[in-house]
């Protein structure tokens, strides 16, 4: 069966119930161990799938309900990093401290329960190596592991390969990796503050290592997620995409999805050089406005994209994960309703332009 126009998929994480919270919480603390926090997150995640159904989303994901973080997963997963090391803004993140070690499977566990209780497409998301290597590099913990931050990110490459080809084989439909910086590497602003002075060449370099990881995988769909980062519905960064989209063009990932709801992503014309040799995943709802969008206002988005991208090479998607890390205060209600609306516009466009 072919896929329909404008599929509907999320991003990743969902907003987590305030009790899922403070289990994760938890369990991190070590106040209850990770065999015993299983089951108790097993029932919260079929909540996650019967959402997304319901809603009528048609790829969806286990809202990355186990999860402290989309991109700590990884650090926990793997041996090598220090916990709670870099500040990070109030949110404390990892450090790599000894050469890495892939001691368990990244998702895989998050699959094997999502895969056997849904009829639909599922994704899962991995942190590409770009954004592990900026967020848990660093000079004074990392440098006897790791002399730069490049090393890391080199290291990461064969671990993540491993996971895809794992994820593939355990009946994944699509494996998603997100690199959040190479979108806020459009704002001049976040790059001065991190000592960025080519930000062109790093573009360059998040793009290939994305590349590394998925190169001659074949069976699984494969993606690649920019955002301008986010927390408490406060955008980390702001720009159009037209610096990245030079190194889009090198990107051999199936679909390269990009948030364009928000007003600070600067509107979709930039979407006039957005490569041909990949679909475009659309973020056509704001995660970060509390307001739920209409079927109407949605459409309306999509048909501006539309001017640029052939409507057969769109999917549609919220611009980001409604709470990429556990602290992040979503409500979830919010976030089934714009998926719903969602669903709803895509259903609309199917029938006036298929």
């Amino acid at each position: 069966m072919s896929e329909p126009l404008f599929p509907t998929t999320v991003i990743g994480s969902l907003p987590r119930p305030m009790w899922v919270r403070e289990l994760i919480e938890d369990r991190k603390a070590g106040r209850i161990s990770e065999d015993d926090a299983g089951p108790h997150l097993d029932r919260a995640v079929e909540s996650a799938i019967e959402l997304q159904e319901r809603a009528g989303i048609e790829e969806i994901t286990d809202g990355e309900w186990r999860r402290e973080s989309y991109v700590k997963l990884f650090a926990e997963r793997v041996r090598g990093f220090k916990a709670d090391l870099l500040p990070s803004g109030g949110l404390p993140y990892p450090a790599v401290v000894e050469p890495l070690e892939y001691y368990r499977p990244l998702a895989l566990e998050e699959l094997a329960y999502i895969r056997p209780r849904t009829e639909r497409r599922v994704k899962v998301t991995l942190p590409a190596p770009f954004i592990i290597g900026w967020r848990m590099w660093h000079p004074e913990h990392s440098k006897k592991a790791y002399p730069t931050r490049e090393l890391l990110m080199e290291a990461c490459v064969p671990i993540l390969r491993q996971e895809v080809e794992q994820l593939r084989d355990a009946g994944a439909d699509t494996v998603q990796l997100d690199e959040p910086w190479l979108a806020v590497l459009v704002d001049p602003a976040y790059c001065r503050d991190y000592g960025i002075d080519n930000s062109r060449k790093e573009m360059d370099r998040a793009v290939e290592l994305v590349n590394q990881v998925v190169d001659g995988i074949d069976g699984i769909s494969t993606g690649m997620h920019l955002c301008h980062a986010h927390f408490d519905r406060k955008h980390g960064a702001e720009g159009a995409y037209d610096p990245i989209m030079p190194s889009l063009h090198s990107a051999r990932v199936d679909m390269v999805s990009l948030e364009y709801a928000t007003p600070v992503a600067g509107g979709v014309d930039s979407l006039a050089n957005f490569p041909d040799s990949v679909r475009l995943g659309f973020g056509c709802v704001d995660h970060c406005d509390r307001n739920v969008e209409t079927p109407a206002a949605i459409i309306a988005r999509v048909e501006e994209a539309m001017r640029h991208v052939d409507r057969s090479r769109i999917a549609l998607h919220p611009d980001c994960g409604f709470a990429p890390s556990v602290q992040n205060p979503m409500d979830l209600d919010e976030a089934y309703l714009k998926l719903k609306a969602m669903a709803e516009a895509a259903v609309q466009l199917r029938d006036k332009y298929g």
